[in-house]
């Protein structure tokens, strides 16, 4: 158990201390396993369950004193067993501090029984407190050690002198039994570790020469030099030493980037990581690994240079650009960069690089400090041309009028501006999309976000506006004005000034834009004065709230300032500069900026405060309290990335958004939820709301008076209900009747979306179903059929379909005249919506007097044509809703043979490679079947064969409706073909 727990275990550090077991499937398949070692200890070895530890389990638990039962001495504050050893207890338990301490496996089993859903909490805490139980149980000398390990040995050694060593054998014993439990966690790991992608010497090869090729002093480049240790390569394309190639290395590397010391870099085919740089006064290099492993090269360097991840952005999208001649001069196009452009290939770069040799070096340098004072643009304008700049109409005409006969560095110098020009137009488009050369991006397109990306408006319109602008236009440039030139008392009057305006009107915003205003704004960030930091940030929270501005920011650098400002000791900086991030990470690749920054880290330390539940907060902690919140804020904007979901958990916000959740204030709730229910689209975070006991708290805020807390809370069950276990919880902590109130709020149509997806997936489950029945909630979802938007539609469809399961419920459906609008929905487009009222229909058809109305709403029909969709999933939904409408139809087989061509289709869709597909429709075909005359009919169109190609499957749902259709389909034709074969080897 000890080297499960070193090697298995995913561990990580939540904040200062010990390290934390992680919320995920492998921890918790581990957690349970050892649980179920305790119990098996306890019932099946009763010697080895009563042998007593050399040294206490100890850890801090959290249960309640009344929880022990008579098998126990209770006093006020302490708990202790009755079971002894020589007057010693086998389990103290101080309920003061919590702490806790268990000798005996027997104990330890009975407090597991004691803790009852909270056993999995328990169990962590123990191991987290205990990382080598091994050693404490059975004492120092058989401590989990890398090597040799001849603790089994000695022990031998004890069982000869059993005389001397009473407890010598059940000591042996219970170390077999810690041995093979050992074996049985690392095996299960290795399984999952098995299925890991592993890199290879070509494929590094290629990240090499890439980032060769962009490598150098200036400016663009990415590296300044990539280089191997070894210039000698293997026939197997490794340059490691034949010694290290068989623990995996490829190559080694010295890296030296903009921003960080020299990396000494080992290329291994398990991943790219650190390793201990060159022995000094020696060639050889110290091969040990010093942090942690990377998929591959580039997200190594990525992590470890936010340099380089700015510079590659910025090649990648240069080379975008240059793909294509620039454009006449002109009103600029809009252009599309092609997203599938293979980038892997280095004479494309290499070409990239001749193209831009000429402007490198017509390229101005950079001063390396900021000055506010300076009337020009200030440096961090990196990658934005100043609208300013521009040529102007006079300027445009005059170069198309000059003499022909011009020099050639004339010419050069002409198309230099029209790249510019170009440039400056197509960054302003939607779909200016650049291809990753990772993994990265294809994983960052796919994020969890319902928000798309805000379309940028064209910037040159805004010279339309001329003298039609408004007064206010032009003073808040003059302020601006004041901004660049004045002295620190100057710019502190200029910003109070700046604030007197309205900051949400869009004219006061393009007026702070056009002049310069961001690039002084976010140079003020960047001083030692804290008053210039609150004004600018205050200003900057206003106009964030723009999609175009909080672009620029976001070009200009200023994310990368104020994640920096988030570690400052001003709690009113760090909630500005939090707030103002919340703002600006609504698209994707702001969100990217601020984890490739350490963000995310920062925001999550944000969280930890003092309990709000505490009376009497001074005014420090109430601080501490709205830090934490607009913590939480920005954590919900930057929680819609997936990378960003895996960076909130492993920086430990789990457990301290599970705190905040307790408390009573509004405001603190809703962004604290908000990030939930993003996040909750991750297997590990449902895992963990369940766990760590939110969905309590999830509901008791369903009862709350702001709407849009409720709201997130129904959205956050909604997408957690997947899992058996929380849907129990959800009922267990009565959170399905708040849950039916929300759905009769028809007027607020996300609140209406969100509680009638919680009520459709906590139906799922059968004891949850009769409690709705109780609730009435069918005559309200039936009223909800008509007239709301496809997003609600289809929850409620979904969630009549699994209440219709119930016998009552369907007689209700009926009596509420819930069929005919079920029926009207089977000529809609919606995929989702498709697959929901099919089987909403398929479930109501169970009932003869249901089916009757559907079969006279022409409802078979509609279902049969469904089957015509490309979509497997509404064939297969569409093919198990026939099975009960043949079923119970009057005139069953007159009516199949009533759809022109419907026989022949349904036949034909055997030929499906999708199995869910393929067990629909053998079942519907076994209903069809009954009939004599179907039957001949599926038989000329060949039913037989297409049959007996399937008995081949190993899939136990194909087969056992496999297994139907042939028994009602079975003729002599079945003999002539090899399925008799292959039935008998099925059963």
């Amino acid at each position: 158990m000890g080297i499960a727990l070193t090697r298995a275990a995913q561990w990580t550090a939540a904040g200062i201390g010990v390290g934390k077991l992680e919320f995920t499937p492998l921890n918790v398949s581990l957690l349970n396993s050892i649980i179920k070692f305790v119990e098996y200890i306890n019932s099946k070895q009763p010697q080895e369950a009563a042998f007593m530890f050399r040294e206490p389990l100890e850890w801090k638990a959290s249960l309640e004193i009344s929880a022990f039962g008579a098998d126990y001495q209770i006093s006020k504050k302490t708990v202790i067993s009755k079971e002894n050893m020589d007057g010693n207890p086998f389990l103290i338990y101080e309920a003061s501090t919590g702490v806790i301490k268990v000798y005996t496996f027997n104990q330890l089993a009975k407090l597991l029984e004691i803790a009852q859903i909270d056993k999995l909490k328990e169990t962590q805490a123990c191991l987290e407190a205990n990382r080598d139980p091994i050693a404490k149980i059975l004492g120092p000398s058989f401590a989990t050690v890398e090597g040799e390990d001849k603790s089994m040995l000695r022990l031998l050694e004890k069982v000869k002198k059993s005389d001397e060593e009473p407890e010598a054998e059940v000591q042996m014993k219970l170390f077999l039994l810690l041995q093979q439990l050992d074996m049985q966690l690392l095996n299960a790991s290795l399984q999952k570790v098995s299925q890991e992608v592993r890199l290879n010497p070509q494929a590094i090869k290629n990240d090499i020469q890439l980032l060769q090729s962009f490598s150098g002093e200036g400016d663009m480049t990415v590296l300044k030099s990539i280089n191997y240790t070894s210039e000698y390569e293997f026939s197997n394309g490794c340059r490691a030493p034949p010694w290290r190639q068989v623990y995996g290395d490829i190559c080694y590397l010295i890296i030296n980037t903009h921003d960080t010391d020299t990396l000494y870099v080992t290329c291994n085919t398990a991943g790219v990581y650190l390793n201990g740089g060159p022995i000094k006064d020696s060639e050889d290099i110290i091969y040990d690994r010093n942090g942690d492993i990377y998929k591959d090269l580039i997200t190594f360097l990525k992590e470890k240079s936010p340099t380089f991840a700015e510079n590659l952005t910025r090649v990648q999208q240069n080379f975008a650009l240059q793909k294509k001649p620039p454009p006449s001069i002109r009103k600029a196009q809009k252009t599309e960069v092609p997203i599938n452009e293979e980038f892997d290939q280095s004479e494309k770069f290499s070409d990239y690089q001749e193209k831009n040799k000429f402007e490198r070096k017509k390229q101005p340098q950079k001063p390396k400090a900021r000055d506010t004072k300076k009337e020009e643009t200030p440096h961090v304008h990196k990658n934005l041309e100043p609208s300013n700049q521009l040529p102007s109409k006079e300027e445009k005409t005059q170069m198309k009028e000059q003499d022909p006969k011009k020099t050639k560095q004339d010419k050069e110098n002409v198309e230099i501006v029209k790249a510019k020009i170009y440039k400056c137009k197509a960054a302003q488009e939607k779909k200016n999309m650049l291809q990753r050369i990772t993994s990265e991006g294809s994983e960052e397109l796919s994020e969890s976000s319902t928000e798309s990306e805000e379309e940028p408006q064209d910037m040159s319109r805004q010279q339309e506006y001329n003298t039609d602008l408004p007064s206010e236009y032009w003073q808040i440039q003059k302020v601006v004005k004041y901004l660049k030139g004045g002295n620190q008392t100057a710019t502190v009057i200029a910003l109070c000034s700046m604030r007197d305006f309205n900051l949400t009107n869009e004219t006061s915003q393009l007026a702070i834009r056009e002049v310069g205003g961001l690039e002084v704004l976010i140079n003020l960030l960047d001083t030692d004065e804290t008053k210039c930091k609150v004004g600018s940030l205050k200003i900057l929270k206003e106009i964030s709230k723009n999609s175009q501005i909080r672009r620029c920011l976001a070009e200009l650098g200023g994310l990368q300032i104020m994640v920096k400002i988030l570690d400052s000791h001003n709690k009113d900086l760090k909630c500005l500069a939090a707030e103002t991030i919340a703002n600006i990470a609504k698209f994707r690749r702001a969100r990217q900026t601020v984890r490739l920054h350490g963000g995310i880290q920062r925001l999550v330390s944000l969280l930890d405060c003092v309990p709000m539940l505490s009376a009497n907060l001074s005014a420090e902690q109430e601080k501490d309290i709205e830090v934490a919140r607009c913590g939480a804020l920005a954590l919900w904007s930057c929680s819609k990335s997936k990378k960003n979901k895996d960076a909130i958990r492993k920086a430990g916000g789990i457990p301290l958004l599970a705190c905040l959740l307790k408390s009573p204030h509004e405001n603190m709730l809703i962004p604290v939820v908000g990030t939930l229910q993003e996040c909750a689209s991750e297997p590990s975070y449902r895992l963990a709301i369940r766990t760590e006991n939110m969905v309590k708290d999830l509901v008791r805020n369903l009862s709350s008076e702001s709407e849009e807390l409720q709201m997130h809370c129904a959205r956050a069950i909604f997408k957690c209900a997947e899992d058996e276990e929380t849907r129990n919880l959800v009922r267990t902590h009565f959170g399905l009747g708040p849950l039916v109130k929300l759905v009769s709020k028809s007027y607020n149509k996300e609140l209406l979306a969100a509680a009638t997806g919680a009520v459709w997936k906590c139906a799922i489950s059968m004891e949850n179903v009769e409690r709705f029945k109780h609730l009435r909630i069918v005559e309200t979802l039936i009223s909800l059929l008509v007239g709301q938007p496809e997003e609600v539609l289809i929850n409620v469809v979904g969630a009549l379909g699994q209440l219709a399961r119930d016998q009552l419920i369907r007689g209700a459906i009926r009596r509420s005249g819930g069929i005919d609008p079920l029926v009207n929905l089977l000529t809609g487009t919606n995929n989702d919506l498709l697959v929901n009222v099919t089987k909403a229909v398929g479930e109501c058809a169970v009932d003869a007097e249901n089916m009757s109305i559907i079969e006279s709403q022409d409802g078979v029909r509609l279902l049969w044509s469904l089957l015509k969709k490309p979509s497997p999933d509404i064939q297969a939904s569409a093919a198990w809703a026939l099975c009960p409408c043949i079923e119970n139809a009057k005139e069953a087989g007159e009516m199949v043979r009533s759809f022109v061509g419907g026989l022949e289709l349904i036949v034909n869709l055997l030929k499906s490679d999708d199995i869910e597909v393929l067990a629909s429709v053998c079942a519907a075909l076994a209903k069809i079947a009954m009939d004599e005359e179907n039957l001949a009919v599926i038989t000329d169109h060949g039913v037989v064969p297409m049959l007996s190609s399937l008995t081949y499957t190993k899939d136990d749902m194909l087969r056992q409706h496999l297994a139907d259709a042939v028994a009602c389909c079975y003729n002599a034709t079945f003999f002539e073909l090899p399925v008799t074969n292959s039935i008998v080897t099925v059963l």
